[in-house]
């Protein structure tokens, strides 16, 4: 069963991964722009834009209010999730090249930035991530995205299916000729 607040996830968490996710989670807070509040969501810690401040919540599931990001510590690694930095590609070029000239690797796929130890994760380089992006950015940002205001996503005409082939038309034996009488 998920936590069901932060608390109680970190309570849930052996003494060695504990401290790892609350320096993470401590640079995330230090660096958080106002309006983002931290929670649970979906079974993790989550930072998001609450729902008092954009009604329309998350796309997949519009009851959630819209995720901004999420740390987890997973069985055999953490997780540090930074939606917002997948969907600009500015930030995320920023974000790798930063990475690594903090001389780190980085192991990212999508949103998540997956870790083994505290020392393979710059927490200078996800603390100044984290503040370059204010909650009305991040609004702005996702909604552009998703083709419009207020999460609806702008409709494409459905593509058309190409039109499945005919079995070709067999064509009709060719007859033999007559055999002829002697």
């Amino acid at each position: 069963m998920p936590a069901a607040d932060v608390t109680a996830y970190l309570a849930g968490l052996p003494d060695d991964r504990r401290a790892v996710v609350e320096a993470v989670r401590r640079v995330v807070n230090d660096n958080l722009p106002r309006g983002y509040e931290e929670g649970i969501q979906y079974g993790m810690i989550g930072w998001y834009v609450p729902k008092s401040r954009y009604p329309a919540g998350y796309h997949a599931n519009p009851k959630e209010p819209l995720p901004f990001a999420h740390l987890a510590a997973q069985k055999s690694h953490y997780a540090l999730y930074l939606m917002f930095v997948d969907g600009d590609p500015d930030l995320s070029r920023w974000f790798a090249s930063e990475y690594a000239r903090a001389g780190k690797k980085l192991d990212m796929g999508k949103a998540c930035v997956r870790f083994k130890r505290l020392d393979d994760l710059p927490l200078d380089v996800v603390g100044r991530t984290i503040a370059r992006v204010p909650v009305d950015a991040w609004v702005a940002s996702y909604e552009a995205a998703r083709g419009g205001a207020g999460g609806t996503a702008a409709k494409k005409p459905a593509a058309k299916k190409p039109a499945a082939k005919k079995p070709a038309a067999k064509k009709p034996a060719a007859k033999k000729p007559a055999a002829k009488k002697a």
